[in-house]
Formats: structure tokens, sequence, C-alpha cells
């Protein structure tokens, strides 16, 4: 089954097509039939390689490629959104509803518009859908989006520098804890582990695996190890350099703080 992969938004989560016998490149753009309506999407995958029982057998098919004139549809859609997220945001105003419009779209066909939002709390915006339907004679969706998704549409840039991970290339979010702060021996000072969405910063979750990797080959604080300069006591651990700071005492009252590789280290029979 000839299968790619069509997303919606930028770094959005790829959603699957039957192609058919067509043959599509990547960043092409296509007409699909999506739940909600009919949608321009980019090609995000080709040549899908996986087998057909892997699918759902009812996966829809691609329309077209899409045509200048598809292109200027979808960018007029554009513009009625913003315009459409404006009047919207004045007309929750209205409602005294606490609620921030952030985003806004048409589907292709404008047979859907959908607002997205961001609330502290629960909101009952019944009547403000009926307002909008009645305005902008389209069926209505409000969704209300957590911070973490607030952040990835307004593409902030975090303090490494780069534009956040979210709105440049995560498709989803993987749960984190401090706990991953912990595994790394970073600082558990909020200020610098969290994002500017205020929750923790999503490149935790990167090396996390390799962490406790290494971890379970790491001797404990306060082990006793015996190194090439004798027996001494584990006081500090470097996982990214997979090395040990060992104290040892020597006879003659003289300490010795030395690194040394996980390698060269040895458990003494006291452990």
């Amino acid at each position: 089954m000839n299968v790619i992969g069509v997303r919606f938004k930028e770094t959005g989560k790829i959603y699957y097509f039957k192609a058919n016998d067509e043959k599509y490149n990547y960043k092409q753009k296509v007409i699909v039939e999506t739940e909600n309506g009919i949608e321009l999407g980019e090609v995000g995958l080709v040549n899908v390689d996986k087998e057909k029982e892997n699918f759902d057998q009812d996966l829809r098919e691609v329309i077209r490629l899409a045509t200048d004139e598809d292109m200027d549809q979808h960018f007029k859609n554009e513009l009625d959104a913003k315009n459409a997220q404006e009047i919207c945001q004045e007309k929750a105003d209205e409602y005294n509803l606490n609620m921030k419009i952030v985003d806004c779209n048409y589907t292709f066909d404008r047979s859907k518009l959908t607002f997205y939002f961001t609330s502290a709390k629960r909101v009952d915006f019944r009547e403000l859908v009926k307002d909008l339907a009645s305005t902008f004679k389209s069926r209505i969706e409000l969704r209300q989006i957590g911070v973490r998704d607030h952040a990835k549409l307004i593409k902030h840039y975090g303090s490494c520098g780069q534009e956040c991970c979210c709105s440049r290339y995560l498709t989803e979010f993987e749960p984190l804890s401090i706990k991953c702060a912990k595994d790394q021996n970073i600082s558990l000072d909020p200020s610098k582990i969290s994002g500017v969405c205020g929750r923790l910063m999503c490149c935790l979750a990167y090396e996390e695996d390799h962490y406790l990797e290494v971890k379970k080959t790491m001797p404990k604080y306060g082990q006793t190890v015996a190194t090439e300069d004798g027996e001494g006591v584990v006081i500090a651990n470097n996982m990214v350099r997979e090395c040990c700071k060992v104290r040892i005492q020597k006879d003659d009252d003289e300490t010795i703080e030395k690194h040394y590789k996980i390698c060269d280290l040895h458990k003494t029979n006291n452990n």
C-alpha cells in the first residue's frame, strides 16, 4: 500500500493517507479529506515503510496535489482566521470569559473554524459558540490548550539561544518529572530547569536514558573503591565524562583527591 505522511501545521503531528498510484515528493502541498473536512497539508513522509496491516483499512486517500488556486484559497483562509481570532477575543470579553484566544484556523473548505485558547480554569463557552456560529456561518470548535502547546505556537527562544525545541521540531511532548534533573545532577533551581512555558525543559528527556544507563555502573557517593593509588572514598561523580572523584587517605596523613575513569575502579571487599 502506497502511504504518505501529511502534517497540517509546522512541526505538527503526522497523519497517514493512501496515495494509491500517485507519487508525491517531500514538502509538496496536497489536498486531503479528514474527519474535520477538506484540508490542505504538507507531505512530511514519503514511501512509508510499513506493512498494510499496520494501518487502518479505512485509511483516507489523498484527493490531489494542491494547485495555485488552492494555495491562494489557503492564504485567504489564514488572513480570515486572524480576523476571526480578534473577533472571538472581543466576544469572549463581552461574555466575561477568562480566556485568551491564541490561535485560529479554518479547514480548507471553510466548513469548520477552530479557536485555540488558554485559561487557568475550565470555561463554560456554550453561549460564545452559538454567537460565533451565527457570526461566521460555520461549525465552531473551541479547544483549550496547555502552556506547552501555547509556547509551541508563539515560537520563543530558549536559554540555549535557539528557537524552542517544541516549535522547531518536536511533534509530541514527553512526560517529564523533577527526577530527570536529579538523575543528571542538575541544579533544581526552577529558573534554570524550566522553559519559557514555565514547565520543565523538554531537553531534560534527551539524555535521560544515557544517564540512567551510566548510573548503573557508577559507584555511589561514599563508596570505597580500589584505584591505582590505593583505596579511597568516592566524593563526586561525573556522568558525562563517566569518571569519579576519589579521596585517598595516605598513611603519612597525606590526602589525595583525583579523578578516575569508571573502568579503572574496582570495588573493595568491604562493599
